[in-house]
């Protein structure tokens, strides 16, 4: 029977590096300092999650049916594996603003593409955001 490798020390926490590999048909043995991928130091719970947000490319919707669970829970899921890989996630604020900054930016070239205002006043405009 196989073992998944732990990915943090059982006693202080911190990642765990790989420093013997052996095949279990030649028997080689492999000494040294290895560094397991970052999804190996992911709990199976993360794991199993990834594995059902790729199956589902990426659409939350689908992954909300898949697992039963809500859109909140979903993205606490996902938040949750992107800071295991090591990530930051942004607060809810600041995705706020970049979505307000979005919807500002595409008002402005809207109204250029419709020719309510020149190139140099939406430059300026976007500018100002």
């Amino acid at each position: 029977m196989k073992y998944k490798a732990p990915g943090r020390c059982p006693i202080c926490g911190e990642k765990l590096s790989i420093t013997k590999l052996s095949c279990s048909k030649c028997t080689t043995t492999i000494e040294g300092d290895f560094e397991p991928c970052e999804f190996c130091r992911l709990p199976d719970e993360d794991l199993e999650f990834i594995k059902i947000f790729i199956k589902c490319r990426g659409n939350i919707k689908d992954v909300e049916k898949e697992l039963g669970i809500s859109y909140p829970t979903v993205r606490g899921k996902l938040d949750t594996v992107i800071r295991g890989l090591g990530y930051e996630v942004p607060s809810k604020e600041v995705i706020k603003e970049n979505e307000t900054k979005t919807a500002a930016r595409n008002e402005i070239l809207d109204q250029l593409s419709n020719g309510e205002i020149t190139s140099k006043e939406a430059t300026e405009r976007i500018k100002n955001l």
